[in-house]
């Protein structure tokens, strides 16, 4: 009987020390993790994105280490906001949010649980850092999908050189739209065209806006634009018989509407994510030193069937969209 209380107190105590560890992660002897992922909404690039975070954590831990709870904000702010506070509540080992929204309320959720963005533009931008130096800090990490604009904007000169007027198209509701936009207006400018903004807040805008910016311009410019990347078909069609080419910010985009893109690799961009999560899961890496990571050699693509449809040639160089 002496003994058998012996072992209830030292199990007792083994457990009281496990809990008032910090986290009570060294008592914690788990062979799967389980990973939350905030998605902002379907559509190619997030797609993709997602799929490569997926594919590179269960490469890198194994299948049977890793569960996913996959979910999706259907474009919403607001059940972004729901869903992390979910994984929050869930004790998740790790978040993923797809998409600056998901990003922003993963981060006002927790200041614990690690959390890697991917599919987000400019990390300095979307939390007000200024001198921003790559390191976000904290519990926050990630992937971004920043092309250069000088370089998209040479990749428009190249493929418009007798347009006069670019007309810049985007989602006033995203931050890292306009952020995008701001930063491409002057490097166009600087190239000798005349630019002309065209926001819409919501898809039920798209038409009317759409209509009015191919009637005053010579060209198209969307940036990797959430609601934009939804509707890209829409966008198509609402140009009627008046369409102008339109350079797109990323290839989901461009095979809806577009006629060629600078686009990054949305796939691997998820797959670096992945990677980094590994990392971070397996003790290697604290997340708070980790720089944001980028796809360093965005791809010439070009749309075959828009193209055709509108009767353009794009240079040597360009390959065609999957």
């Amino acid at each position: 009987m002496k003994t058998g209380k012996r072992i209830l107190c030292a199990v007792l105590a083994t457990l009281t020390a496990c809990l008032t560890a910090a986290g009570f992660a060294s008592c914690k002897k788990r062979a799967k993790y389980t990973v939350g992922i905030c998605q902002l909404v379907t559509h190619d690039a997030l797609d993709a994105a997602t799929e490569g975070f997926m594919a590179a954590l269960t490469a890198e831990l194994g299948a049977e280490n890793v569960a996913f709870d996959l979910q999706n904000a259907a474009g919403s702010a607001d059940t972004c906001g729901t869903i992390v506070n979910t994984f929050v509540s869930k004790r998740v080992d790790l978040i993923l949010a797809n998409a600056t929204p998901a990003l922003l309320a993963a981060a006002n959720s927790t200041a614990d649980i690690p959390i890697l963005g991917t599919s987000v533009t400019d990390y300095g931008k979307t939390f007000g850092i200024a001198d921003f130096n790559g390191i976000v800090g904290g519990n926050i990490s990630g992937t971004s999908d920043k092309v250069q604009a000088s370089v998209q904007a040479a990749a428009m000169k190249e493929l418009f050189p007798d347009a006069k007027t670019i007309g810049l198209l985007y989602c006033s509701a995203e931050p890292n739209s306009e952020y995008q936009v701001t930063e491409m207006e002057p490097e166009l400018q600087a190239l000798g065209y005349t630019t002309a903004r065209y926001k819409f807040s919501e898809s039920t805008e798209l038409a009317g806006i759409v209509g009015r910016a191919v009637a005053e311009c010579d060209a198209l410019y969307i940036p990797t634009d959430n609601t934009a990347a939804s509707n890209a078909e829409t966008i198509y069609g609402a140009m009627g018989d008046n369409k102008k080419p339109i350079f797109a910010g990323e290839k989901g985009i461009c095979s809806g509407c577009g006629v060629a893109t600078l686009s990054i690799d949305y796939y691997t961009l998820g797959y670096e994510t992945g990677k980094m999560a590994a990392e971070i899961l397996r003790g290697e890496a604290k997340i708070s030193e980790m720089a944001i990571r980028y796809d360093t050699s965005p791809k010439k693509r070009y749309n075959e069937r828009i193209c055709s449809d509108l009767g353009f040639t794009v240079p040597d160089g360009y390959e065609k969209l999957d």
